[in-house]
């Protein structure tokens, strides 16, 4: 019977795909070190002692960037992923942190949440007064440029498109199926640069490798519109948290919107 040891918590789906009588299951808590099968979703591995009977490493998600592809390679690990697995949720995420960033709805929701501590009367009058401070502006006639158009990428481009924005996308190494799939209307830019100068929206969708890691520095800022929107749900090592941090500080960044916070971005 071959050990699976999970890393990260993964969804229950893997007990109904792996045959029980052949496998068993570490949790992540465990502090084991015997098991034949690695599945991880952001869990780091760069530095984790494997086992000699690891055979493969799983990766519930795409990219690689956790994982010691080089020293699996030479010991023979096999290493997966699973891109487009969680692609539309990814998508959704995008388009949910495009309204926020333009439709001032979480500062609607701090001032509701005030008046409801403050307990008094007659918050829909004041609401009539101070409404026009949340109205923010629309998506649609806005252009978002879509870095990367693979699984997730092509989803946020089509999306886009049908929220009645124009889209730009830039992806040198797009395969023939995603250019299939990918909605006429947008536009191929150039080259990044193309994607910096002209976009209201920018959103980011490929994987960190030696060359993509702090791509979105202070040269590629300079570049954007002061009132640009950044939007990265791909991988955090992407941008240069002080450089983005100093954009928006002094007013050469409109808004910066991630899921992958810590002690500098927060």
């Amino acid at each position: 019977m071959l050990k699976v040891k999970k890393f990260n918590n993964i969804s229950d789906v893997i007990y109904s795909r792996l045959d029980k009588d052949r496998y068993s299951f570490i949790e992540a808590d465990d502090p084991s070190s015997d098991y034949d099968i690695a599945v991880v979703r952001s869990f780091d591995l760069l530095n984790e002692e494997f086992p000699e009977q690891l055979l493969a490493i799983a990766r519930a998600g795409a990219g690689y960037n956790n994982v010691p592809v080089d020293r699996c390679s030479e010991k023979g690990i096999v290493v997966f992923n699973s891109p487009g697995a969680n692609a539309n949720a990814v998508k959704e995420m995008v388009i949910c942190g495009m309204l926020l960033s333009c439709r001032r709805i979480i500062s609607g929701v701090e001032w509701v949440e005030k008046q409801n501590k403050e307990g008094e009367a007659g918050v829909d009058k004041r609401m009539e007064k101070v409404k026009k401070k949340f109205v923010g502006r629309e998506l649609a006639g806005k252009t978002l440029g879509v870095i990367g158009l693979g699984s997730v990428g092509g989803l946020v481009a089509n999306a886009a498109i049908g929220l009645d924005m124009n889209v730009v996308g830039y992806d040198p190494f797009m395969s023939v199926g995603a250019a299939l799939r990918l909605d006429p209307s947008v536009t191929i830019a150039n080259g990044l640069d193309d994607i910096y100068k002209n976009c209201d929206f920018i959103s980011l969708h490929l994987p960190q490798t030696s060359d993509t890691k702090g791509m979105v520095d202070s040269k590629a800022l300079s570049l954007m519109k002061s009132d640009a929107v950044l939007l990265n749900f791909a991988r955090g090592g992407l941008i240069v948290d002080a450089d983005v941090i100093d954009a928006l500080e002094n007013d050469r960044l409109g808004c910066y919107v991630t899921d992958f916070p810590n002690d500098t971005i927060i």
